[in-house]
């Protein structure tokens, strides 16, 4: 007997291993499908009424009848069991000379159509699947076709194939009988396909999930009735194991999250201090010149400021100027620049280690004020300028 159950554990286990291969056994988001929602289309419906229904059903040229836009609206709630409950509008135009009822149509006569119809997901026999829903439903309602007004009675064949949880395509095939056609009103087939959309959406596990949830609970059952069947000594000792494991985890847990924390901390640290030495603004300079005066300076002297506030500190210094001349010239100009820039730092007490310096000519503009664009003075006033990158601190 006990043979015979572990054998049967072991088959369990086999089952597992090529039943979920390369898939964690787990109860993830792709073994849920949508069960129940909204949904809400738009698309194109084509109106086959030459005066008998299933009559040249595929002379799409002489007998169906379509508008090049979206001509079809329709909202529908889907429930768990498979049921739904759709309302449809619908326009379209008889078109000059296609086949009408028998007849020629001599002009282009407007179609006008309102539906209600219940529908049933073919799946819940066929089986689920997360991209192909056929249904059939039944229904009623009213359509002004051929200037005539008319109740029908409905049915519809159709199919969603879906490309997400919430978008996908919806064909469908619809017969509409006439409920009185003493005043000439015939049958007809409406064909529509469009785009739909779901929302209000409630989930449940596929086939699949269901049956890694049997899974699940079949080995944990197992595993259940063999720790029980473990003497006390070793149970004990397990625990004791389990324990020890548990500890070490929590202490690497907490050291995982202290080190987060620092690295946290650090980080914040890091966005205040390029957020300061962002506020503080850019060194800008005159056209053709690497001197420095007025605003810029005091901007230098709070940057030195920082930078003695904070002894570890290190900068790159980038230089630019703005397109115009020769670019050979403004390499030489940004050149200038970032060097008084850093030399004005170091007359303020900055280490030199704690500066790195990079000229960038005209290759780095903020605007578009390249040498093919015209641009006023001030605009080109913003590309002739020193900035600061924290590299260290």
């Amino acid at each position: 007997m006990k043979t015979t159950k572990v054998f049967g554990f072991l088959i369990l286990l086999l089952a597992v291993n090529f039943t979920f291969a390369q898939d964690e056994l787990q109860i993830t988001a792709k073994d849920s499908i949508v069960q129940s929602s909204w949904i809400v289309g738009v698309g194109f419906n084509a109106v086959h009424d030459s005066g008998n229904m299933f009559d040249g059903l595929f002379n799409v040229g002489s007998e169906w009848n379509m508008v090049p836009f979206p001509s079809r609206v329709s909202i529908g709630r889907y429930f768990k069991n498979g049921l739904g409950l759709e309302a449809i509008g619908t326009y379209n135009t008889y078109q000059e000379g296609n086949i009408i009822e028998q007849r020629v149509n001599p002009v282009d006569i407007d179609y006008y159509g309102l539906d209600a119809r219940i529908t049933y997901d073919l799946n819940k026999i066929l089986g689920q699947t997360a991209w192909f829903d056929p249904y059939v439903g039944i229904g009623a309602g009213y359509t002004h076709a051929n200037n005539l007004g008319r109740g029908t009675f409905n049915a519809v064949v159709g199919f969603r194939t879906w490309f997400s949880d919430r978008w996908g395509l919806d064909f469908s095939s619809s017969g509409k009988w006439a409920m009185s056609q003493d005043n000439g009103a015939t049958n007809h087939i409406q064909h529509a396909a469009g785009v739909v959309y779901q929302f209000g959406i409630d989930k449940g596990l596929s086939k699949r999930g269901e049956e890694k949830l049997e899974l699940l609970a079949a080995i944990e059952k197992e595993k259940q009735r063999q720790m029980d069947s473990i003497s006390e000594v070793n149970r004990l000792k397990d625990e004791a194991l389990l324990a020890e494991r548990l500890e070490k985890d929590r202490k690497e847990a907490a050291l995982a999250a202290a080190e987060k924390a620092k690295l946290d901390a650090l980080n914040k640290k890091k966005d205040e201090l390029k957020s300061r030495i962002e506020n503080l603004g850019y060194v800008y300079f005159d056209l053709n010149s690497s001197v420095i005066k007025g605003k810029s300076k005091t901007i230098l002297n709070s940057l030195s400021l920082i930078m003695e506030e904070i002894p570890t500190l290190k900068l790159t210094i980038t230089s630019h100027t703005d397109s115009r001349g020769a670019s050979s010239y403004n390499d030489r100009l940004s050149q200038r620049r970032v060097d008084t820039t850093r030399d004005y730092l170091l007359s303020k007490g900055i280490s030199e280690d704690k500066l790195v310096a990079e000229a960038y000519g005209e290759r780095m503009l903020l605007n578009e004020c390249d040498d093919n664009t015209y641009c006023k003075e001030e605009k080109h006033a913003i590309n002739r300028r020193s900035e600061f990158i924290i590299t260290d601190f």
